[in-house]
Formats: C-alpha cells, sequence, structure tokens
C-alpha cells in the first residue's frame, strides 16, 4: 500500500512528504547541515528520506555515484528548508488543529483506504510509525496546506481566453496517440518454394489485385484467398501504433491514404495486397471536449508556479544557512 501520508497533495509542489516510507539509515553521525532562522536540521533528518531515492543513482565510477549521492541530499535538504520556512510560518500566522479535525483526517484516511483500526496500526506500524507519530507528522501536513491555501491565490482574469492561450502552449499534453488499421490479402510463399512455384503464388496474387481493380470487394477476397488468420476478419488486422506492427507491413500501410489500396508487396511471409481501413490523428481533441480538464491542468499548474514563488518569497525574508 502506498504511504498513507500522501492523501492531502494540495500542490505537486507543496506536498513535502514525497520520500516515501521513514527509513533510518544505520550508522550516522549527525551534524548540523543547515540553520534556518535559528532553527538547526540534521544530517540524520536528511537521510530519513534518503533511501528510496537511491535508485535514481545511474551508473558510473566512485567518484561519479558520489556526487550523485550527494545531490539527492542537496535536493531533500531543500525540501526540509522549505519545511522548516513553511512550519515557522503557520507558528507566525497561529494557525492551529483541534483535536477533533485530526481525529476526523485520520477517520478520512481509514475510510478512504478501507482499514479498520487494527490494519491501520498494522500499516504504520510497517512504516517505522506509531498512532501518535502519525498524527503529529498529518498535522503538519493539513496546516502547511492550509497555509498555502491563506497564502497564495490563482485567479483565471483573462477567463476563457487564458485557458485558450493555455490550451495552444501546451498542446502536446493533450495529443492523441496516432493509429492506424490496415487490412491485407496474404499469399503465402513456403520457405521450399521453387522459383516456379513462387511464380504460380505471384500470378495469383496478380490475379486477384485486377479482379479487386475491377470492383470486387477487398474483404470478400480476402475471405476466400488470404493465407492469413485475418482472412475471417475480411483482412482486418485492428488498430495499431507505429511500431507495434511489422515494420515491412506498417511501412507500406503508412503510404497510402484511407481507403486506398496497394499493389502487390512481397516480404517474407509472401505476396501481399494491402489496404489501409482507417487512420485516427495524434491530433490535440477540440478545446471544448477538453476544457474540463484543461481548467484542472491549469489550476494545478499555475498553483505549483505561485506556491514556488511564495516559497522563494520566504527565502527571500529569512536567514538561511546552508553547511552541507
Amino acid at each position: 500500500m502506498a504511504s498513507i501520508l500522501k492523501w492531502v497533495g494540495f500542490s505537486s509542489y507543496l506536498f513535502i512528504l514525497v520520500f516515501g516510507s521513514w527509513t533510518l539509515c544505520e550508522a550516522v553521525v549527525d551534524r548540523v547541515v543547515a540553520v534556518v532562522n535559528q532553527e538547526i536540521i540534521t544530517l540524520s533528518e536528511i537521510e530519513k528520506w534518503k533511501e528510496p531515492l537511491l535508485g535514481e543513482i545511474k551508473a558510473g565510477d566512485r567518484l561519479e555515484k558520489r556526487e550523485q549521492t550527494h545531490e539527492i541530499l542537496r535536493k531533500i535538504l531543500d525540501r526540509l528548508v522549505e519545511e522548516r520556512l513553511i512550519d515557522q510560518e503557520v507558528k507566525r500566522v497561529g494557525l492551529k488543529l483541534s483535536a477533533k479535525e485530526t481525529e476526523g483526517a485520520v477517520d478520512e484516511i481509514k475510510r478512504k483506504n478501507n482499514l479498520n483500526q487494527e490494519n491501520f496500526e498494522r500499516a504504520l506500524a510497517l512504516e517505522g510509525l506509531n498512532l501518535e507519530s502519525f498524527k503529529k507528522q498529518l498535522e503538519k501536513q493539513i496546516l502547511r496546506t492550509r497555509l498555502i491555501g491563506m497564502a497564495v491565490k490563482v485567479e483565471l482574469k483573462g477567463g476563457e481566453k487564458d485557458l485558450r492561450d493555455f490550451y495552444a502552449r501546451n498542446a502536446d499534453r493533450y495529443r492523441g496517440v496516432e493509429t492506424y488499421r490496415p487490412a491485407h490479402i496474404l499469399f503465402y510463399i513456403p520457405k521450399e518454394a521453387t522459383p516456379q512455384q513462387v511464380q504460380e503464388i505471384r500470378d495469383k496474387c496478380q490475379k486477384i489485385l485486377e479482379k479487386i481493380k475491377r470492383g470486387e470487394d477487398f474483404g470478400e477476397m480476402a475471405i476466400l484467398y488470404s493465407e492469413d488468420a485475418s482472412a475471417k476478419d475480411r483482412g482486418d488486422l485492428g488498430y495499431f501504433k507505429r511500431g507495434e506492427l511489422i515494420p515491412f507491413l506498417e511501412k507500406e500501410a503508412l503510404r497510402l491514404k484511407v481507403g486506398e489500396m496497394s499493389g502487390m508487396v512481397r516480404s517474407d511471409f509472401g505476396f501481399h495486397i494491402i489496404k489501409l481501413l482507417d487512420r485516427k490523428s495524434g491530433d490535440p481533441p477540440p478545446f471544448e471536449e477538453m476544457k474540463e480538464k484543461i481548467v484542472t491542468d491549469y489550476y494545478q499548474i499555475e498553483m505549483d508556479k505561485a506556491v514556488k514563488q511564495y516559497l522563494a518569497t520566504l527565502r527571500g525574508k529569512s536567514t538561511i544557512e546552508i553547511k552541507f
């Protein structure tokens, strides 16, 4: 089960507890690595969140791995500095959470995860937490979220125009995957076929191709003559994304316009007649179809930017000393 602390992600940037479960590093020699307005952050605090991120380290020599590890620890330290700044601001403005609100939040987490009290406490234990320590972490996170909600506002000042501009700038976010739907009639060539047999198969393929050109139905010809399993489906191979079909067939199919048929083409399997039945563009859907998602994405992205700016403001008026 994912960390049950992860239920209150007000903003993807605000969400501080992103480093997985609380994992203590053995034999840590503790020392002060930062001072934030006279509050210290220790090396052991960083080490608690390090383990889940070590998978990001790429292969390299000992020095490269050390540098990558140091970079990960610096990222964690940056987040811990931001935590301190937010927590200090929570105290400054006097935000508090009642016991009833905390219990209500705990009950909501249990409900969403379908946990009774026993299973809930077992899940906490797996993350190195007891109920009281979890409540303290939860209270901090809720208060951080409330502070951000008070301090950071995002408005759609330009109305729908802002949304349309956002959609245009982020078109790739909404772009679908191009798919195509080929059909074929296959005249199979056995591996042991003689040149004469190959010519006979070729002639058969050419004869069917001429019939289709004269007006015979492609699908009916596939049912009658194709030696591929798709014959029962009138030669229809279904929809494919680029790269999913045998390269030869994909290349030939994508040369065609929808409804167009190829000439006779040969592959390692035999002779083919190919038809492109459909092709769906990867272009973004119309604005009206995506409007609800666009509104959600707009506010999330703008909120993330606003939170970053807010944290930069807190940093600017604080005294922060990094010793790492």
